[in-house]
C-alpha cells in the first residue's frame, strides 16, 4: 500500500467514528458504541473503503494505551483508600461470579476443557471480559435522579473502581499463563515484582511530579512528562515482566492521579485521544469485527454472553451487598449500577485478540453487551428509585 494512502484511511475513520458517534449520543447509547459501528460499516465487512494494516493496528495500540492512562489518571486515590471492606467485598464478588459464569457459558457451548489447554484459557478470558464494569452511564442516571452520592451511590462508585484494578490484574495473570513459556510460580513472581517496582518507582515519580508541579503548575511540561511516563510504564510492564501494557498506562496513571495538576494531564491527553487515537482504536474494532462468518451458533453464544454477563453482575454484587446488610432494594440497585460495561471490556477484548484468547467473530458479543447494558441499566435503576418514592408515600 503507498505511504499516503493511509491519510486516506484516516481522514475516512475520523469523520464516520465522529458522525456515528454523535447519532449514538443522540440515541442515548454510549459515542463508543457508535463508532463501532462505523469501524464495521467501512471496514471489510461491509463497505470495503478501510482495511487493516499495520500502522492502524499500532494506533489503535497507542490508542488504547492512553485510554487506560487516562483512567487511572481518574481514579480518586483517597476515595480509593478510604473505600471499606464492604466495597471491596462487592467488588471482589462483582469479579468472581461474572468470571465463573463466563468461564462456565464458553465451556457449556464448545465442551469442558483440561486446565492449562489453549481452550481453557479461552474458557476464562471469555469470563475476564465479563469482569469489567463501566459506571459512566449509572453516574449519569444517579445524577438526574440526585442519587449520586448517597450510600449507594458512593458504594457503587467505589466498588467500580476496585473492581477494574482487580480485573486488571486478573487480565494480566490469565495472559501471563496463556504464554506457553511461563509456569504458574513464574507469572505470579513476575505480577509481584511489576507491582513492587510500580510501588517504589511510583512513589519517587510522585515526589518528583509534586515538585515539578509547584514550580511550574499548569504548564505542558508536565503532561509530557506524564506521557513519557505512561508509555515508560507500558514498554517496562511487556518488555521486563511479561504484563500487558494496558496494566504498565493504568498503574501510570493512578501514581500521578493524585498530584494537583492529574485533571490538567488528563485534559491534554484527551485532546489526542479524542480527536484521534480513541476513534482510530474503537473504530478497529469494528474494522476486526468479523461478519462474514457469524452463524447460529455465534448469535446464540452471542445472546448468551450478555444475558449472563448481566445477570451475574447482578447476584455477584447484589448477593454479597445482602451479606454486608444492605436493604434488599438497595442490594438490587448496587447490581444493576454494577452491570454496565464500557471501554474497559472493549480494551480487555482487544488484548486478547491479539495474544490470541479471541476471534473477531466473538467481538459481536462484547458489542452486544456494551449496547444492551447501556440502554437497559438506566430504565431499571429508574423504576427501582421510583419503587422506593411510592412506598415512601
Amino acid at each position: 500500500m503507498e505511504t499516503y494512502a493511509i491519510f486516506k484511511d484516516l481522514a475516512i475513520i475520523i469523520i464516520a467514528a465522529k458522525f456515528f458517534g454523535i447519532l449514538a449520543r443522540k440515541c442515548k447509547a454510549p459515542q463508543v458504541v457508535g463508532e463501532i459501528i462505523a469501524g464495521l460499516l467501512i471496514g471489510p465487512s461491509v463497505l470495503g473503503l478501510v482495511q487493516q494494516s499495520d500502522f492502524l493496528n499500532m494506533m489503535a495500540e497507542i490508542g488504547v494505551v492512553l485510554l487506560m492512562f487516562s483512567a487511572g489518571l481518574e481514579t480518586n486515590l483517597k476515595d480509593l483508600m478510604k473505600t471499606g471492606p464492604v466495597a471491596l467485598l462487592i467488588a471482589c464478588s462483582g469479579v468472581f461470579i461474572p468470571l465463573l459464569g463466563g468461564s462456565l457459558l464458553y465451556m457449556g457451548f464448545y465442551g469442558m476443557s483440561p486446565w492449562g489447554s489453549d481452550a481453557f484459557y479461552k474458557a476464562v478470558f471469555t469470563g475476564v471480559i465479563m469482569t469489567a464494569t463501566s459506571v459512566s452511564i449509572t453516574v449519569q442516571s444517579l445524577k438526574e435522579m440526585g442519587k449520586l452520592k448517597g450510600k449507594v451511590g458512593t458504594t457503587i462508585l467505589s466498588a467500580a473502581i476496585i473492581d477494574d484494578v482487580i480485573g486488571i490484574i486478573v487480565l494480566t495473570f490469565v495472559i501471563g499463563f496463556k504464554n506457553p513459556e511461563s509456569n504458574p510460580g513464574g507469572v505470579v513472581i513476575s505480577t509481584v515484582l511489576f507491582f513492587v517496582m510500580a510501588l517504589v518507582v511510583g512513589v519517587i515519580v510522585f515526589k518528583i511530579f509534586q515538585k515539578l508541579d509547584d514550580r511550574y503548575p499548569h504548564t505542558q511540561r508536565i503532561p509530557i512528562l506524564g506521557l513519557s511516563l505512561c508509555f515508560f510504564f507500558a514498554y517496562a510492564a511487556e518488555r521486563y515482566f511479561g504484563i500487558a501494557d494496558i496494566t504498565g498506562a493504568y498503574v501510570a496513571g493512578i501514581v500521578l492521579c493524585s498530584i494537583r495538576d492529574s485533571s490538567y494531564i488528563d485534559r491534554k491527553m484527551e485532546v489526542s485521544s479524542y480527536i484521534i487515537f480513541g476513534p482510530v482504536f474503537f473504530a478497529s474494532i469494528g474494522l476486526k469485527t468479523s461478519i462474514d462468518h457469524m452463524s447460529v451458533g455465534i448469535l446464540l453464544f452471542s445472546v448468551g454472553f450478555v444475558v449472563v454477563a448481566l445477570i451475574t453482575k447482578i447476584i455477584g454484587c447484589g448477593l454479597m451487598a445482602k451479606i454486608c446488610r444492605f436493604r434488599f432494594q438497595d442490594c438490587l440497585k448496587i447490581g444493576v449500577g454494577m452491570m454496565t460495561r464500557g471501554e474497559v471490556a472493549l480494551i480487555v477484548a482487544q488484548k486478547g485478540l491479539s495474544v490470541g484468547l479471541l476471534t473477531a467473530e466473538y467481538f459481536t458479543a462484547v458489542i452486544l453487551l456494551i449496547i444492551v447494558s447501556s440502554i437497559t441499566t438506566p430504565i431499571i435503576l429508574k423504576v427501582l428509585y421510583a419503587k422506593d418514592t411510592a412506598a415512601a408515600d
